[in-house]
Formats: structure tokens, sequence, C-alpha cells
């Protein structure tokens, strides 16, 4: 017994005629009822009553029917998924991300896709851009979404936005009721940034914005993840600069100012393995791109 024989049983079971059944299969009649009476020998069992006038199931034929119909079903699923495989829609699609497109519409990029896509599970990893670009490297993430940087050869980055940066002081800080400022009043305070490793592009920004406005910041405290930055700063422990979607968060505590003159923005990007093209990767930031929200006053 093969998918063949149990697609042609369930057509003459449907139809209650062969005739019209073999239509539908677009064979001969005679090919048809050579296949049933096949079947049925192999079965050891009658599966339909037929005479001149008509054609009936037998009670072992209604039996089969309803396991065909299952077994046809779940043929039929598992080809589709095992193509969907393939094109890489099956499975699980594992994303690195930074908190700040978290905000900009990474959530409702995932509603949309496992509703366009059921059979694939979407597993975020909050990561910093440094610890993407290498569970990428390893296989561990699909694709991430981290802040601009420069990259290994093999990773392919996409830009998706970029924002400013802000000032983000304390809400005790003497400054913290001018919606500008003067990068230049900060020379004396303490900085909150990340380490460099974490994410030398960044780190590299922030420290030359504030060269650029006459000094060399004191970092007092490290931490790796920008929401940690604005929590410390919102407990007093210094100041610091961030991209604009930080403001987003609702953190109290804390007063955001934008900064005069201009300067290199924030920017996220996406980023995947040059050489291992995912479909799955590709519709979801499709997805995504058609839902970033832009930053209250930003892009």
């Amino acid at each position: 017994m093969d998918l063949k024989q149990l697609r042609y049983f369930v057509a003459v079971a449907e139809e209650l005629h062969f005739g019209r059944a073999a239509n539908r299969l677009c064979i001969s009649q005679p090919a048809l009822s050579f296949d049933i009476k096949k079947l049925e020998g192999q079965l050891e069992v009658q599966l339909l009553n037929r005479n001149n006038k008509s054609v009936s199931l037998t009670n072992a034929g209604q039996v089969l029917l309803d396991e065909a119909r299952y077994l046809l079903l779940r043929a039929d699923q598992a080809r589709h998924l095992t193509q969907r495989s393939a094109e890489g829609f099956a499975g699980r699609l594992s994303l690195g991300f930074v908190n700040s497109i978290l905000h900009r519409g990474l959530p409702e990029a995932v509603k949309a896709f496992e509703q366009q896509y059921p059979e694939t599970e979407v597993v975020l990893m909050e990561m910093n851009s440094a610890d993407q670009t290498q569970a990428l490297q390893r296989g561990q993430i699909d694709i991430g979404f981290v802040h601009g940087s420069t990259f290994a050869a093999g990773i392919h980055s996409e830009p998706l936005l970029a924002e400013p940066f802000l000032c983000c002081l304390p809400q005790s800080h003497s400054l913290a009721t001018q919606a500008r400022i003067d990068l230049a009043q900060l020379a004396n305070d303490d900085f909150i940034l990340f380490p460099r490793a974490v994410s030398p592009h960044y780190h590299d920004l922030i420290i030359s914005r504030c060269v650029a406005a006459g000094f060399s910041p004191r970092i007092r405290h490290e931490t790796r993840l920008w929401q940690t930055v604005v929590a410390m700063v919102a407990h007093e422990m210094g100041v610091a600069l961030v991209p604009q979607t930080l403001a987003m968060l609702g953190q109290p505590g804390v007063h955001y100012g934008e900064l005069e003159g201009s300067g290199a923005p924030s920017q996220i990007q996406a980023i995947r393995l040059e050489d291992k093209p995912s479909a799955a990767a590709e519709s979801f930031l499709g997805l995504l791109k058609s839902l970033i929200k832009p930053a209250a006053g930003g892009r």
C-alpha cells in the first residue's frame, strides 16, 4: 500500500463513481479500477461494494477512508515542512538584538512573522554587538541587530536606522532643566560607559564626541548594556551619552537633552553570514523594515 493507492481510493470513496474519480485523478477508468482491486488484494479485504449502478463503501472501506485522509494530510504536511525547511522557514529562527530595537518594531515583527509562518519558532536573544557577531559566526543566531560597527570578513551588514545621541542626566543634575546641552559643560562629570571590547565602534563614537567638545571623559563606571547605563544614571552615579531610542524606556529619574552641534549618529544594522543566506531571515528582515518605528523627534 502506497500514497498513490490511498489517493486513488480516497477519490473513489468520495465520488462513489469510478468515472468521476478517474476524471478527477486525470487517469483512465480501467487503470483506476485495476489499482483499487490491487489495493484490496494487498489488504485482503473488500473496500467497495460495486455493481453496474452504484458504488458504496464497506465497513472496512469507511475505516480506511478516515485513515487514508489522515495519512495523506500528514504526508502533505511532511512534504511542505521539508520544503520549507530547505528554504529556512521551518524549525527555529534565532535573532540576536540590542535593547534599543526592542522599542522600534521588533516585537511586532516577531508576531507578524509567526502568524505568516506558524511552523517557524522565533527565538530572541539579547546580546551586545560584539557577542552577536561571535554568535553569528558560531551558528547560534541566524540574524543579528547590532549597533553600527566594522565587521569581520564574511559578515554582511545592512543599515536599518540612524538616530542622534542624547545626553542622559540624573534629574538632580544642574543641567537637567535644559532641552539642549553643550557637551563641554559635562567635562567635569563622571561618565558611565561600556568597556571598549563590548562595542569598539560605539565606544569610540562617544569618546570622539567628547574630545571634539574639548575634553576626555572621565569614565567612572562600566556596564555592558544600555538599559543598565540609564538605570545607573537614574541612581545619580554619573552621566552618559545614549541613543535616542533609550528615551523610550520610560526610566524615572533621568533627563534627556539634545546635544548642541552635529556628530556621528547612533546606528542599528542587521547582520548575517554572507555564505549562508536564509530565506526566513530575509523575510523577517523585510517585515521589520516595514514596521520600524521612528523615535520621538527622530527618524
